[in-house]
């Protein structure tokens, strides 16, 4: 845990404190079961009804669920899906799979069958758990999936070709000797978005929950502190709700607050924040802004007493800090980093001013700079890119099945974020932009490369680039320039057709808010699209008061 009054005490206080054997299912359920009633989870199901679960009983299950699936042979290193919202069984199914020695692989519940279908091929994944809801989905893509040998689904009604998760999870013991493994040992691969192709599986081992307890703190003002309580209503399949939130509240024994909303609904947010008196929020900006905008003077109607807010992903603005200052009662701790090391950089208010226009501080256990091309430190102000030094427990292993971006991630010791900007005389940095072209779009990270390789294969589209551009909500959306095939009628029906064609394909998030049809499309010499003219493209309309 942090320990200092300054930031300076803080950061050259902290030691990392890494044990030879290092299990996450264990850390965060089996090591405070002994305490039968100790909270673990909060759980709001669709219904609104209210489920709670102990940690006792998150290592019962768990343990249960880990002997059902070595009944199925999933053993060490096997990858398995797990396609389910924020939900008990989600929670279950990560902690059984960390104790088996094997590899979860989260998949957001938004993604269309390809997106699905590629993350799984992809992991060669031998196991998915997931629900009667996304079955379909499962069942209709196994046949192309050859390792995918075990089904399992939560609210099963005899389906002959899946395994009934809690019929599975009652049939099995509550003894499990967990793996033993070390922290290094790979635990999980979470896809990232990237600008060309399809994205990369990130593997992480289970170091990884060690590497972000910090910056966790951190973020919350050190965490954690007397009645706290979290909810974040980050997807737990990210990073940013999985290990950003729930497993670093779990490691500390504090516990949850889940439900399940179909949409996020910014008055129900408050009334659960006010119902359940959560602290600790994990959030991105575009979620403070919908909050902002529905109920612009929330005490007014509701009595809460939020301690700590932190937030990440998107640019911040500070307008949306001056509103959270005053309406919220909490200073915002902006947060850095990505999914291959995350939790780097940032502010805490407890014990450092925070500065607008910045994105913070080193997070105490980190090494972070600015380089140069070759890895050489840059001096005070001067412009480069952001970068972490290995080794460093909350780095990536390697990108999955992928060993030549594996090595272009990294110069001499330094991960290359592929984020520039300067690092002050005070150890405060700044952040300028992206050497990509990440779309960041209400929290989530889209790659233009995959939405490419999807409309491309759209009936009418003979050629496509994808940007992001400004919105006042979201951060950015995305934006698509089409060359539509000779003969085609351009209009409103063929933008929706494209629109819908994404949204059942890919990440409901990602489809294109806004298209533009083109008769050319701005290349380089050797055909390589220039992202750069197409953002000129929409500048120039903008300017002209067109949309």
């Amino acid at each position: 845990m942090l320990t200092g009054k300054t930031y300076e005490e803080v950061y050259h206080n902290f030691r990392w404190d890494i044990p030879e054997y290092y299990n996450i299912g264990v850390d965060v359920a089996d090591k405070w079961a002994n305490e039968k009633y100790r909270l673990a989870l909060i759980y709001i199901d669709s219904e609104g009804k209210e489920h709670k679960y102990t940690f006792w009983e998150l290592k019962n299950l768990s343990n249960q669920l880990a002997n059902a699936l070595r009944a199925q042979e999933v053993g060490i290193k096997d990858r398995v899906g797990i396609l389910l919202p924020p939900c008990p069984e989600a929670l279950i199914s990560h902690v059984a799979i960390y104790k088996l020695g094997a590899i979860a692989v989260p998949l957001l519940t938004l993604f269309g069958p390809d997106a699905i279908e590629f993350r799984l091929g992809n992991s060669e994944a031998k196991s998915v758990i997931t629900d009667m809801e996304n079955l379909p989905k499962i069942l209709d893509m196994k046949y192309r999936l050859p390792s995918l040998e075990c089904i399992v689904v939560s609210g099963s009604r005899g389906e002959e070709k899946a395994i009934d998760f809690w019929g599975a999870i009652d049939k099995g013991s509550r003894y499990f000797d967990p793996v033993r493994t070390k922290p290094e040992d790979p635990a999980l691969i979470i896809y990232t978005s990237g600008t060309t192709g399809q994205p990369k599986g990130t593997l992480h081992g289970h170091q990884l929950l060690l590497g972000i307890l910090p910056g966790f703190e951190f973020y919350h003002n050190l965490f954690p502190k007397e009645g706290d309580l979290l909810w974040t209503p980050l997807d737990w399949a990210y990073i940013g709700g999985s290990y950003d939130a729930l497993f670093p509240t779990l490691h500390h024994g504090i516990p949850m607050l889940a439900y399940r909303a179909r949409k996020f609904d910014p008055e129900e947010a408050f009334y659960y924040i006010a119902k359940y008196g959560v602290r600790n929020l994990m959030a991105v900006p575009t979620v403070l802004r919908m909050m902002r905008h529905a109920v612009g003077n929330p005490k007014e109607k509701f009595d809460f007493n939020l301690r700590s807010i932190t937030v990440g992903g998107e640019t911040l603005g500070e307008e949306l800090s001056e509103w959270c200052r005053t309406q919220l009662g909490v200073q915002l701790n902006e947060q850095y980093g990505q999914t291959e090391c995350d939790l780097v950089v940032g502010f805490c208010a407890e014990i450092m001013d925070i500065v607008p226009g910045l994105i913070g501080k080193a997070v105490p256990g980190h090494k972070v700079e600015v380089i140069n091309e070759i890895g050489e430190v840059l001096r005070p102000d001067e412009l480069g890119e952001i970068a972490v030094k290995r080794p460093d427990p909350v780095m990536f292993l390697e990108y999955w099945k992928n060993s030549k971006a594996t090595e272009s991630k990294f110069v001499a010791d330094w991960m290359r974020t592929g984020d520039f900007g300067a690092k002050d005389k005070e150890g405060y940095f700044r952040f300028t932009g992206r050497q990509d072209d990440i779309i960041e779009s209400g929290g989530f990270r889209i790659g233009p490369g995959e939405i490419e390789d999807c409309l491309m294969k759209h009936e009418a589209v003979a050629l496509v680039g994808v940007i992001g551009v400004p919105d006042e909500i979201r951060g950015e959306i995305v934006k698509a320039f089409i060359v539509p095939k000779e003969g085609v009628q351009v209009g409103k029906a063929l933008e929706e057709s494209i629109q819908k064609y994404v949204k059942s394909r890919l990440e409901a998030h990602a489809y294109p808010r806004e298209i533009e049809f083109l008769k050319d499309m701005p290349k380089t010499k050797s055909g390589k699209i220039l992202r750069s003219e197409l953002r000129k493209i929409h500048m120039a309309k903008k300017a002209l008061g067109s949309t």
